[in-house]
C-alpha cells in the first residue's frame, strides 16, 4: 500500500470520496461522477485532491485538498521551479503548456512548482488559492 501525505499541510483536514477507478497513494484525483473519483489524465478541469493512500474500485479513499498545501507529484516530462502545473496523464503533474494566466483562466492551472524534477521524478509544488 502506498500512502502519501503533503510536504505541508497548513492545518488543511483531508475528505473521502468513492473510487471509481483504483488509485494509488499520490495520484491526482478527479471528479467521475455522484461522489466519485478517479485518477487524473491531461489538462483535467475537476481535480478535487491527491489520493492519501491506494484505493481498489468501489473502496473508499481519502483525498487530501490542493488549495494552499504543498504537494509532491511525479512528474512525466520535467518541470522547472516556478513554472505552474496542471494534471498529466496517470494522475501525475506536468507544466501548463500555455500561459500562467491562460492556465488559470482555463481551470486547469494547481499551483507553482516550488522545485525542480527531471521526468520521472516527484516535483514539490503548492497549490493555487
Amino acid at each position: 500500500m502506498t500512502d502519501y501525505s503533503p510536504v505541508a499541510g497548513n492545518g488543511s483536514l483531508p475528505f473521502t470520496m468513492t473510487a471509481s477507478v483504483a488509485l494509488t497513494g499520490g495520484q491526482l484525483a478527479v471528479v467521475t461522477g455522484v461522489n466519485t473519483v478517479g485518477p487524473a489524465g491531461a489538462a483535467s478541469t475537476l481535480c478535487v485532491g491527491v489520493a492519501a493512500h491506494d484505493a481498489a474500485i468501489g473502496a473508499r479513499v481519502t483525498l487530501w485538498p490542493l488549495d494552499g498545501l504543498i504537494h509532491e507529484s511525479v512528474t512525466p516530462a520535467g518541470v522547472t521551479a516556478g513554472q505552474g502545473v496542471q494534471t498529466a496523464a496517470a494522475g501525475t503533474v506536468d507544466t501548463v503548456t500555455t500561459s500562467i494566466p491562460a492556465g488559470a483562466a482555463a481551470a486547469t492551472l494547481l499551483g507553482i512548482a516550488i522545485t525542480t524534477a527531471t521526468a520521472g521524478l516527484k516535483v514539490r509544488w503548492i497549490g493555487r488559492t
